[in-house]
């Protein structure tokens, strides 16, 4: 009996090591209707900078859940973070669950932590992975 629970033990910690380890993105979720008209509200008209790697947590005022891949951290009305986690999230995109930051410091960062975790039940769900912070900022208007 021992031995099952071991070798059960080790392939769960196997799948999530191979889950949140890799270095490499995911192909994105290709967005309902919903989704896309969401994501256009937060970053239409706005400007795509380079990636960074890593945002304060002191700016951030929202995060809005896109899709099961694709979070938005708000900053204000000309500053949005889109952030495309490393690999789909099961989950993430019903809003049912509460996101819970492990973070060290005060910036979150690439390859981060998250983890949903059930509002009624306390009972915790999938651990993703943050990707690069891609800001998207309002075009200054000629005078």
């Amino acid at each position: 009996m021992r031995t099952v629970f071991i070798a059960l033990g080790l392939s769960a910690s196997a799948l999530l090591t191979g889950c949140s380890m890799s270095d490499t993105q995911s192909t994105p979720i290709a967005l309902t209707e919903k989704q896309a008209k969401l994501l256009e509200k937060q970053i239409g008209g706005k400007v795509a900078g380079e990636a960074v790697s890593c945002i304060s947590s002191a700016q951030q005022s929202d995060v809005i859940r896109v899709s099961d891949d694709l979070l938005l951290y708000k900053v204000s009305g000309r500053l949005v973070y889109q952030n495309r986690l490393r690999s789909p999230c099961p989950g993430l995109a019903s809003d049912r669950d509460i996101i819970v930051t492990e973070q060290f410091g005060s910036q979150q960062c690439r390859g981060d932590v998250i983890k949903l975790v059930d509002r009624v039940g306390g009972i915790p769900g999938p651990f993703c992975v943050l990707g690069d912070f891609v800001p998207y900022r309002k075009a200054a208007t000629a005078q």
